[in-house]
C-alpha cells in the first residue's frame, strides 16, 4: 500500500570512499543489499504490467527467504511493535529502504490488533516477506464476468452498481516462518489486507511503486458477501462464499500510517 504525507527517512547511500573501501576489504555485502542488487537486476525494464520471468521472480523470493528480521535491524520488543493503552486502531510504522520509478524496498511495523485495510496494486508485482510474528491475511482477484450465461444476456441487476466481482485468494493466518507470498497485476490476491494477530513486520517489495501521474493510485474497498446482493446464482452455484463483491471507498479516517527511521544496514545504491 502506499505511504502518503508521512514523514519517512530515507535510506542514503554511502560515499564513493565507502565503496571502494568496500571493494577493497572485499566485504561480503548484507542481506538488504543483496536483495536490493537483485531488484536492479530483475527490474530494469520493469514497468506497469510487466511481469519478471519466473526465473527472476525466484531470485527475489529466494533472496527474501533468506532474510531474518536481524538482518534489517528489527527485534519484537521494539517501541513500534508495541500496543499502547490509548483508545483507537494502534498506527502502522512504514520503515523506508529504497524507492525508485522500478521498484521500492520497504518495511511495515504492526503492533497486536493493528491492520492495514482491503487496497490494490495496480499494474505491480509484489513480494511480501513476514518477517516475524502472526498475520491474518484476506486477499482478492477480479473476476471476469462473462456477458451471457447459458445463452441468455445476464440480467441488468447482476452486478451491483458501484462494486465489483472477486475471488477470495487468501482468507487464513499465516506465521513466521513462512515463504513470501507474491501477488501479480492479474493473479496471486492483487487486492488484500492485513491484520495483526500479534506483534508482526512484513517487508515489502514493489514493482513498480504507486504512481498516481503514471495512473497506479492506490484505492481502498468494502468488501461484502456475494450473497449480500441479488445475482445471477447460475454463475456460482456452489462456491458462493469464495467471492465477495467490493466497493472503492476513500482512505479510512482510522487508518494511520507513520514513518519511522529504518536503522538496519544501508543499501549501497548504483
Amino acid at each position: 500500500m502506499r505511504v502518503d504525507g508521512q514523514l519517512v527517512e530515507k535510506a542514503k547511500s554511502s560515499s564513493k570512499k565507502s565503496r571502494r573501501r568496500q571493494r577493497k576489504s572485499g566485504s561480503m555485502p548484507s542481506a538488504v543489499q543483496r536483495l536490493y542488487d537483485t531488484c536492479m537486476d530483475v527490474f530494469v525494464d520493469g514497468g506497469a504490467g510487466v511481469v519478471p520471468p519466473p526465473e527472476d521472480v525466484e531470485r527475489i523470493r529466494s533472496a527474501l527467504d533468506r532474510l531474518s528480521p536481524a538482518d534489517v535491524g528489527l527485534s519484537p520488543n521494539m517501541q513500534c511493535f508495541r500496543k499502547t493503552e490509548s483508545e483507537g486502531t494502534p498506527a502502522v510504522r512504514y520503515l523506508h529502504l529504497y524507492e525508485c520509478p522500478r521498484f521500492s524496498i520497504g518495511i511495515f511495523c504492526l503492533p497486536p490488533s493493528s491492520a492495514i485495510p482491503l487496497h490494490n496494486h495496480p499494474g505491480m508485482t509484489v513480494f511480501s516477506k513476514l518477517l516475524f510474528g502472526s498475520m491474518h491475511i484476506k486477499s482478492y482477484d477480479w473476476v471476469d464476468v462473462p456477458q451471457k450465461s447459458n445463452g441468455a444476456l445476464k440480467p441488468a441487476h447482476f452486478q451491483p452498481k458501484g462494486m465489483r466481482l472477486a475471488k477470495v485468494h487468501k482468507d487464513a493466518v499465516f506465521t513466521a516462518p513462512c515463504e513470501t507470498s507474491i501477488l501479480y497485476p492479474s493473479a496471486g490476491g492483487n487486492m488484500h489486507c492485513f491484520t495483526a494477530v500479534t506483534s508482526c513486520a512484513v517487508l515489502d517489495v514493489l514493482g513498480p511503486p504507486y504512481s498516481d501521474s503514471e495512473g497506479r493510485p492506490c484505492m481502498y474497498y468494502n468488501d461484502f458477501p456475494y450473497a449480500s446482493f441479488s445475482g445471477d446464482t447460475d454463475f456460482v452455484p456452489e462456491d458462493s462464499e469464495e467471492y465477495a463483491w467490493l466497493e472503492e471507498k476513500a482512505k479510512p479516517d482510522d487508518f494511520f500510517v507513520l514513518g519511522a527511521k529504518y536503522s538496519g544496514p544501508k543499501i549501497i545504491e548504483r
